[in-house]
């Protein structure tokens, strides 16, 4: 069967639970078609680039998914109609990555403060020694 990975951006105003609920609703989805989830992230309550019906910000969720293509419709058919979903992207993948996905290593991983601070003095010898 193809792999797939898809995004959900759900509205801000739903709980952390909420949250949870709708990604179950969605894996129950693929894997009443014949499909199964193979990785599920949830990324947090994130701002969006631009408004969309109002909403600033919203709840980020990635689906990594082993389904044939009739499953795989069928999802973006629930996410087009239930109201708590702004916006779902589907792509379809080579191959499954076993391991955490860019935006959750940049999460847990390196962050802004682990960069290396430059040094004044540095500075300062390099144009003593010219």
């Amino acid at each position: 069967m193809p792999f797939y990975e898809s995004v959900i951006i759900a509205r801000q105003d739903l709980s952390a639970q909420q949250v949870e609920s709708l990604t179950e609703q969605m894996s129950g989805v693929i894997s009443a078609n014949g499909g199964k989830v193979e990785k599920t992230e949830q990324w947090g309550l994130r701002s969006i680039a631009y408004r969309i019906k109002k909403n600033r910000k919203g709840h980020y969720t990635q689906l990594t998914i082993d389904a044939p293509a009739e499953a795989v419709h069928e999802l973006e058919r629930q996410l087009r109609l239930n109201e708590d979903v702004l916006r779902s992207l589907t792509l379809r993948i080579e191959a499954i990555d076993p391991e955490p996905s860019v935006m959750m290593q940049v999460r847990s991983g390196r962050d802004r403060d682990d960069r290396p601070r430059r040094d004044k003095r540095s500075f300062n010898d390099s144009k003593g020694d010219e």
